[in-house]
């Protein structure tokens, strides 16, 4: 025994090589998602992804098997922040009317975007799988948690439970997807939330 203990790999080291994953990773997936938008998903390579992220062919493949999981990263990457930036604004100031008309809007909106490459091929090959079905949940207990404080505080209706009323946001909502201007938007969402109150 020579009395030498080893020592861990030092923390910045660490640290600074996670950044760097982190940076070719948020590369890959920034580059993926504007050749599909230029050029369409069926006309996108492995190849052209790795020349516009700056990387090899050989180091994009430590990341990613083909272009189909790169782009449902950028859609997984693209559904948490729309999560976060309903639950900033859920949490934000005001009344809850007022915060829940703000969630409402802003995903009618997303809905909106969407609804850009919500059809044909990438459409289909995005909304889908469990990434899907967990970010609705996440949605839907974001509404119900934000229309049970609504009801309690405001003057929302009662008759029917927060749950319900969520789930009818989400999908009156969606349909902003097929409408052809950010007015109709708007118009969409004041029928929405004229249903989640008593009629006068």
């Amino acid at each position: 025994m020579s009395g030498r203990t080893l020592t861990s790999v030092p923390r910045l080291w660490t640290e600074t090589i996670e950044t760097h994953r982190q940076t070719v990773h948020d590369a890959i997936l920034d580059a993926a998602w504007s050749l599909v938008a230029e050029h369409g998903l069926l006309s996108v390579t492995m190849s052209q992804i790795a020349e516009a992220a700056g990387i090899g062919r050989a180091t994009l493949y430590k990341y990613f098997p083909d272009v189909e999981a790169v782009l449902l990263a950028c859609h997984q990457r693209h559904v948490t922040q729309h999560l976060a930036q309903l639950a900033e604004l859920r949490d934000g100031p005001g009344d809850a009317d007022a915060r829940l008309e703000a969630v409402l809007t802003t995903y009618a909106f997303i809905s909106h975007h969407r609804g850009r490459h919500g059809t044909g091929e990438l459409g289909a090959l995005l909304h889908r799988g469990e990434h899907v079905a967990r970010a609705e949940q996440q949605l839907l207990d974001l509404l119900g948690g934000l229309l049970a404080e609504a009801a309690a505080t405001g003057g929302l209706r009662t008759d029917v439970v927060p749950g319900e009323l969520a789930v009818y946001c989400l999908h009156a909502l969606t349909a902003a997807a097929a409408l052809p201007s950010e007015a109709a938007v708007h118009r969409l969402v004041s029928v929405t939330l004229s249903g989640l109150y008593p009629r006068s």
